[in-house]
Protein backbone atom coordinates (compact mmCIF):
# COMPACT_ATOMS: atom_id res chain seq x y z
CA UNK A 1 0.00 0.00 0.00
CA UNK A 2 1.44 3.39 -0.97
CA UNK A 3 1.17 6.51 1.18
CA UNK A 4 -1.82 7.99 -0.67
CA UNK A 5 -3.73 4.73 -0.22
CA UNK A 6 -2.78 4.61 3.47
CA UNK A 7 -4.10 8.15 3.98
CA UNK A 8 -7.42 7.34 2.33
CA UNK A 9 -7.77 4.19 4.40
CA UNK A 10 -7.00 6.12 7.59
CA UNK A 11 -9.24 9.18 7.19
CA UNK A 12 -11.58 8.27 4.35
CA UNK A 13 -10.44 10.97 1.93
CA UNK A 14 -8.19 10.59 -1.11
CA UNK A 15 -5.01 12.63 -1.29
CA UNK A 16 -4.63 14.42 -4.62
CA UNK A 17 -1.08 15.64 -4.02
CA UNK A 18 1.74 14.92 -1.58
CA UNK A 19 4.48 17.49 -0.87
CA UNK A 20 7.54 16.51 1.13
CA UNK A 21 8.17 18.67 4.18
CA UNK A 22 11.38 19.11 6.17
CA UNK A 23 11.98 18.22 9.80
CA UNK A 24 11.29 14.51 9.64
CA UNK A 25 13.56 13.15 12.36
CA UNK A 26 10.99 10.41 12.88
CA UNK A 27 10.04 8.93 9.52
CA UNK A 28 9.02 10.97 6.49
CA UNK A 29 6.82 14.07 6.70
CA UNK A 30 4.52 15.27 3.93
CA UNK A 31 1.66 17.66 3.37
CA UNK A 32 -1.31 16.02 1.71
CA UNK A 33 -3.81 18.07 -0.29
CA UNK A 34 -7.11 16.23 -0.03
CA UNK A 35 -9.96 16.02 -2.51
CA UNK A 36 -12.15 18.06 -0.15
CA UNK A 37 -9.73 20.99 -0.36
CA UNK A 38 -8.29 20.70 3.12
CA UNK A 39 -4.68 19.89 3.95
CA UNK A 40 -3.20 17.47 6.46
CA UNK A 41 0.29 16.58 7.59
CA UNK A 42 1.28 12.94 7.37
CA UNK A 43 4.17 11.26 9.12
CA UNK A 44 5.08 7.78 7.99
CA UNK A 45 7.74 5.31 9.03
CA UNK A 46 8.28 1.77 10.14
CA UNK A 47 6.18 0.15 12.85
CA UNK A 48 8.86 0.87 15.48
CA UNK A 49 8.95 4.62 14.85
CA UNK A 50 6.57 5.41 17.73
CA UNK A 51 4.18 7.51 15.64
CA UNK A 52 1.14 6.17 17.46
CA UNK A 53 2.79 7.26 20.73
CA UNK A 54 3.40 10.71 19.25
CA UNK A 55 -0.29 10.92 18.42
CA UNK A 56 -1.24 9.98 21.97
CA UNK A 57 1.14 12.61 23.37
CA UNK A 58 -0.34 15.33 21.16
CA UNK A 59 -3.84 14.39 22.25
CA UNK A 60 -2.80 14.53 25.90
CA UNK A 61 -1.24 17.98 25.52
CA UNK A 62 -4.27 19.24 23.64
CA UNK A 63 -6.59 17.96 26.33
CA UNK A 64 -4.55 19.97 28.84
CA UNK A 65 -4.83 23.25 26.97
CA UNK A 66 -1.64 23.41 24.89
CA UNK A 67 -2.15 24.34 21.23
CA UNK A 68 -1.12 21.33 19.13
CA UNK A 69 -2.21 19.94 15.76
CA UNK A 70 -5.39 17.90 16.00
CA UNK A 71 -4.65 14.21 15.52
CA UNK A 72 -6.87 12.67 12.86
CA UNK A 73 -5.36 9.19 12.89
CA UNK A 74 -2.51 7.42 14.64
CA UNK A 75 -1.18 3.90 14.32
CA UNK A 76 2.26 2.26 14.21
CA UNK A 77 3.97 3.72 11.17
CA UNK A 78 1.35 6.36 10.31
CA UNK A 79 0.26 9.64 11.90
CA UNK A 80 -2.20 12.05 10.26
CA UNK A 81 -2.63 15.54 11.75
CA UNK A 82 -4.26 18.79 10.81
CA UNK A 83 -2.08 21.17 8.81
CA UNK A 84 -1.15 24.28 10.81
CA UNK A 85 -0.54 27.50 8.90
CA UNK A 86 2.67 29.29 9.90
CA UNK A 87 4.28 32.61 9.06
CA UNK A 88 7.15 34.23 10.91
CA UNK A 89 9.70 32.82 13.33
CA UNK A 90 10.03 33.35 17.07
CA UNK A 91 10.12 37.00 18.10
CA UNK A 92 9.61 38.65 21.48
CA UNK A 93 5.83 38.61 21.22
CA UNK A 94 5.86 34.90 20.45
CA UNK A 95 8.18 34.32 23.40
CA UNK A 96 5.71 35.98 25.76
CA UNK A 97 2.81 33.95 24.39
CA UNK A 98 4.88 30.76 24.70
CA UNK A 99 5.66 31.66 28.33
CA UNK A 100 1.94 32.01 29.07
CA UNK A 101 1.19 28.65 27.47
CA UNK A 102 4.05 26.71 29.04
CA UNK A 103 3.51 28.18 32.49
CA UNK A 104 -0.09 26.97 32.29
CA UNK A 105 1.04 23.54 31.10
CA UNK A 106 3.54 23.30 33.96
CA UNK A 107 0.69 23.98 36.34
CA UNK A 108 -0.80 20.62 35.34
CA UNK A 109 0.64 18.45 38.09
CA UNK A 110 0.86 14.68 38.28
CA UNK A 111 1.02 12.43 41.30
CA UNK A 112 4.56 11.24 40.46
CA UNK A 113 7.45 11.93 38.13
CA UNK A 114 7.25 10.01 34.87
CA UNK A 115 4.08 9.03 33.07
CA UNK A 116 1.48 6.29 32.88
CA UNK A 117 3.37 4.73 29.95
CA UNK A 118 6.69 5.10 28.18
CA UNK A 119 6.93 7.79 25.53
CA UNK A 120 9.50 8.72 22.89
CA UNK A 121 11.88 11.59 22.21
CA UNK A 122 12.51 11.72 18.47
CA UNK A 123 12.41 8.01 17.63
CA UNK A 124 14.16 7.01 20.86
CA UNK A 125 12.37 5.20 23.69
CA UNK A 126 11.83 7.36 26.76
CA UNK A 127 11.20 5.22 29.88
CA UNK A 128 8.71 6.69 32.33
CA UNK A 129 8.25 4.30 35.27
CA UNK A 130 6.63 6.59 37.82
CA UNK A 131 8.58 7.61 40.90
CA UNK A 132 8.21 9.95 43.86
CA UNK A 133 11.97 10.63 43.70
CA UNK A 134 12.83 13.18 41.00
CA UNK A 135 16.59 12.89 41.45
CA UNK A 136 16.42 9.11 41.12
CA UNK A 137 14.13 9.37 38.11
CA UNK A 138 16.41 11.87 36.38
CA UNK A 139 19.48 9.78 37.21
CA UNK A 140 18.17 6.36 36.13
CA UNK A 141 15.51 6.98 33.49
CA UNK A 142 17.00 10.00 31.80
CA UNK A 143 20.79 10.25 32.19
CA UNK A 144 21.82 6.62 32.59
CA UNK A 145 19.16 5.20 30.27
CA UNK A 146 20.35 7.49 27.47
CA UNK A 147 24.00 6.78 28.29
CA UNK A 148 23.30 3.08 27.82
CA UNK A 149 21.48 3.71 24.52
CA UNK A 150 24.20 6.03 23.16
CA UNK A 151 26.99 3.69 24.22
CA UNK A 152 25.26 0.67 22.66
CA UNK A 153 24.90 2.61 19.41
CA UNK A 154 28.64 3.35 19.40
CA UNK A 155 28.07 7.10 19.69
CA UNK A 156 29.30 7.68 23.26
CA UNK A 157 32.89 6.76 24.16
CA UNK A 158 32.90 4.15 26.92
CA UNK A 159 35.36 6.25 28.94
CA UNK A 160 32.61 8.81 29.53
CA UNK A 161 30.24 6.44 31.32
CA UNK A 162 32.18 6.58 34.59
CA UNK A 163 32.23 10.37 34.54
CA UNK A 164 28.48 10.56 33.98
CA UNK A 165 27.89 7.98 36.71
CA UNK A 166 29.97 10.13 39.05
CA UNK A 167 27.87 13.20 38.28
CA UNK A 168 24.64 11.19 38.53
CA UNK A 169 25.65 10.12 42.03
CA UNK A 170 26.05 13.73 43.13
CA UNK A 171 22.72 15.19 41.92
CA UNK A 172 21.62 16.08 45.44
CA UNK A 173 24.42 18.68 45.52
CA UNK A 174 22.56 20.75 42.92
CA UNK A 175 18.96 19.53 42.92
CA UNK A 176 18.00 20.18 46.53
CA UNK A 177 14.40 21.30 46.13
CA UNK A 178 12.87 19.84 42.97
CA UNK A 179 9.59 21.25 41.81
CA UNK A 180 6.35 19.26 41.77
CA UNK A 181 5.68 16.76 38.96
CA UNK A 182 4.67 19.15 36.17
CA UNK A 183 3.46 18.11 32.75
CA UNK A 184 6.05 19.17 30.15
CA UNK A 185 6.23 19.15 26.38
CA UNK A 186 9.71 17.67 26.67
CA UNK A 187 11.40 18.72 23.40
CA UNK A 188 11.39 22.49 23.50
CA UNK A 189 13.54 23.68 20.63
CA UNK A 190 12.61 26.25 17.99
CA UNK A 191 11.75 23.74 15.28
CA UNK A 192 8.92 22.45 17.43
CA UNK A 193 7.28 25.87 17.85
CA UNK A 194 4.98 26.87 14.97
CA UNK A 195 4.08 30.56 14.85
CA UNK A 196 1.51 32.71 13.08
CA UNK A 197 1.03 36.49 13.31
CA UNK A 198 3.07 36.93 16.48
CA UNK A 199 1.49 34.01 18.35
CA UNK A 200 2.27 30.36 18.94
CA UNK A 201 0.09 28.49 16.48
CA UNK A 202 1.06 25.03 17.75
CA UNK A 203 3.72 22.99 19.48
CA UNK A 204 4.73 19.78 17.70
CA UNK A 205 6.91 16.68 18.24
CA UNK A 206 6.45 16.30 22.00
CA UNK A 207 8.24 14.00 24.43
CA UNK A 208 5.91 14.33 27.40
CA UNK A 209 6.16 13.22 31.00
CA UNK A 210 5.79 14.74 34.47
CA UNK A 211 9.05 16.37 35.60
CA UNK A 212 10.60 19.24 37.45
CA UNK A 213 9.44 22.00 35.09
CA UNK A 214 12.95 23.45 35.12
CA UNK A 215 14.11 20.72 32.75
CA UNK A 216 11.79 22.18 30.11
CA UNK A 217 13.05 25.70 30.77
CA UNK A 218 16.63 24.48 30.47
CA UNK A 219 15.94 22.80 27.12
CA UNK A 220 14.39 26.07 25.87
CA UNK A 221 17.81 27.72 26.25
CA UNK A 222 19.97 24.93 24.79
CA UNK A 223 19.49 26.01 21.17
CA UNK A 224 18.42 29.57 21.96
CA UNK A 225 14.73 28.84 21.44
CA UNK A 226 13.64 31.48 23.97
CA UNK A 227 15.41 34.36 25.68
CA UNK A 228 14.80 37.13 28.17
CA UNK A 229 11.30 38.03 27.00
CA UNK A 230 10.19 34.45 27.63
CA UNK A 231 11.71 34.19 31.09
CA UNK A 232 10.53 37.62 32.21
CA UNK A 233 6.97 36.66 31.29
CA UNK A 234 7.25 33.13 32.70
CA UNK A 235 8.31 34.55 36.08
CA UNK A 236 5.06 36.50 36.23
CA UNK A 237 3.29 33.14 36.42
CA UNK A 238 5.83 30.86 38.12
CA UNK A 239 8.87 32.19 39.99
CA UNK A 240 12.24 30.56 39.29
CA UNK A 241 14.17 29.19 42.24
CA UNK A 242 17.72 30.46 42.84
CA UNK A 243 20.44 28.50 41.09
CA UNK A 244 18.59 27.64 37.90
CA UNK A 245 20.67 29.70 35.49
CA UNK A 246 23.85 29.26 37.50
CA UNK A 247 23.80 25.45 37.84
CA UNK A 248 20.66 23.45 37.16
CA UNK A 249 20.18 24.67 33.59
CA UNK A 250 23.43 23.07 32.44
CA UNK A 251 22.83 20.01 34.57
CA UNK A 252 19.37 19.39 33.11
CA UNK A 253 20.58 20.02 29.56
CA UNK A 254 22.87 17.04 29.88
CA UNK A 255 19.86 14.87 29.01
CA UNK A 256 19.00 16.49 25.64
CA UNK A 257 22.71 16.61 24.86
CA UNK A 258 22.89 12.86 25.42
CA UNK A 259 19.84 12.43 23.19
CA UNK A 260 21.72 14.30 20.46
CA UNK A 261 24.80 12.19 21.07
CA UNK A 262 22.66 9.08 20.58
CA UNK A 263 21.12 10.47 17.40
CA UNK A 264 24.07 12.25 15.81
CA UNK A 265 27.30 11.75 17.79
CA UNK A 266 29.92 14.20 16.58
CA UNK A 267 30.40 17.52 18.37
CA UNK A 268 27.62 16.75 20.84
CA UNK A 269 30.09 14.42 22.59
CA UNK A 270 32.31 17.46 23.14
CA UNK A 271 29.34 19.34 24.60
CA UNK A 272 28.75 16.52 27.08
CA UNK A 273 32.46 16.58 27.94
CA UNK A 274 32.31 20.31 28.68
CA UNK A 275 29.26 19.86 30.91
CA UNK A 276 30.98 17.13 32.89
CA UNK A 277 34.05 19.33 33.34
CA UNK A 278 31.77 22.18 34.44
CA UNK A 279 30.53 20.00 37.32
CA UNK A 280 33.92 18.58 38.21
CA UNK A 281 33.42 15.12 36.72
Amino acid sequence: MNLAEAIERAIGEPALRLTRLGGGCVGDVARADLASGRRVVVKSGDAASGLEVEGDMLRHLGANGLPVPAVLHGEPGLLVMEYVETSDGIDGTVEEHAADLLAALHGVEGTAYGFAHDTVIAQLPQPNAESADWRGFFRDQRLMAMVQSAEAAGRLPSRMRGRIEKLAGRLDEWITDPGPPSLIHGDMWGGNVLTLDGRVAAFIDPAIYHADAEIELAFATLFNTFGDRFFDRYREHRPLKPGFFEERRDLYNLYPLLVHVRLFGGHYVDSVDRTLERFGC
